[in-house]
């Protein structure tokens, strides 16, 4: 697979043909892609990720994404790999990124930056929730399409499309029908701003710099409330007390946001229950059976 990077490299615009390869190192962690650290002799240094062609569009909605999250991403808090190349090779699509250097450090500027990013989005003034083209969340789509109330648009655009995967193993969407009725109304209390959300932020999907700068990567951007991002924050941890307080100093949150964490976060438990299974799908049960009670 190295010489297939090699030569779909040789290929590209936007890679200088002076930049000579030194090696390339397979990354670990992707359980979607398969990743390598592009080395060049003048001590440059490229990510690359590769699959199948067929699946070309999920790195066109990743560019897309990033492009976008870097439009309004403040550098002096954020840093948003620049995407470089996406080639197709054979059989296989390759995308090429900026390789960004990740170390432990405090999360303070990464909250920060988050905030900011979240905030100065909200300067578009968009009408409407959601994004033009289908995306992806993990390896399933992410429906496209809008809608200017945030109930409608969260509840039909992403909790009802997993919900109806989730009826292959069990869940019954007529079941819980007065429950999407209900939740509809109830998020639309604390009328949310429209905003651009990173929207698969757990952290392996960001880190900090060498210079202690945020960075986010592997986006499934829509336009939502910011809510979603934060509530997602709190899934699977991760995330220091630097992280919340330096995003409450920017942006604070409503005091009523914890009440609709696990609302939020039930689109990421039916994905995760749709793509693997096991634990997840009586999680999933669970906060559904839960939100019937509340609601």
């Amino acid at each position: 697979m190295e010489d297939l990077i090699q030569k779909a490299l040789s290929n590209s615009n936007q890679i200088s043909k002076n930049s000579l390869i030194e090696k390339i190192i397979p990354i670990e962690g992707g359980c979607i892609h398969k990743a390598w650290c592009v080395h060049f002799q003048n001590g440059e240094k490229i990510f690359a990720k590769s699959n199948h062609i067929d699946n070309i569009n999920m790195f066109k909605y990743e560019r897309e994404c990033l492009l976008v999250l870097k439009r309004f991403a403040n550098a002096s808090y954020l840093r948003i790999p620049k995407p470089i190349d996406l080639i197709i090779y054979q059989n296989i699509s390759i995308f090429f990124l900026e390789w960004i250097d990740l170390k432990q450090s405090q999360q303070s500027l990464l909250g920060k930056g988050l905030a900011l990013m979240h905030k100065s989005s909200t300067e578009e003034n968009n009408k409407k929730f959601g994004w033009d083209n289908e995306g992806f969340i993990g390896s399933n789509t992410q429906t496209r399409g809008w809608d200017s109330d945030w109930g409608e648009f969260f509840v039909n655009f992403r909790l009802r499309p997993q919900l109806e995967k989730a009826a292959s193993w069990g869940v019954k969407i007529s079941d819980y029908e007065n429950v999407l009725i209900h939740l509809i109304s109830y998020l639309n209390i604390h009328n949310p701003r429209i905003s651009l959300v990173h929207g698969d932020l757990w952290s392996g999907n960001c880190g900090s710099t060498k210079n202690g700068l945020g960075s986010l990567y592997d986006p499934a951007s829509y336009w939502a409330d910011r809510e979603v991002d934060i509530s997602m924050t709190k899934l699977f941890g991760g995330f220091s007390t630097d992280f919340y307080s330096g995003y409450e100093e920017i942006w604070p949150l409503d005091d009523s946001s914890e009440n609709r964490t696990e609302i939020y976060n039930l689109y990421h438990i039916l994905n995760h229950a749709n793509m693997f299974g096991g634990s997840y799908k009586k999680a999933s049960l669970n906060i559904l059976k839960d939100l019937r009670s509340r609601f």
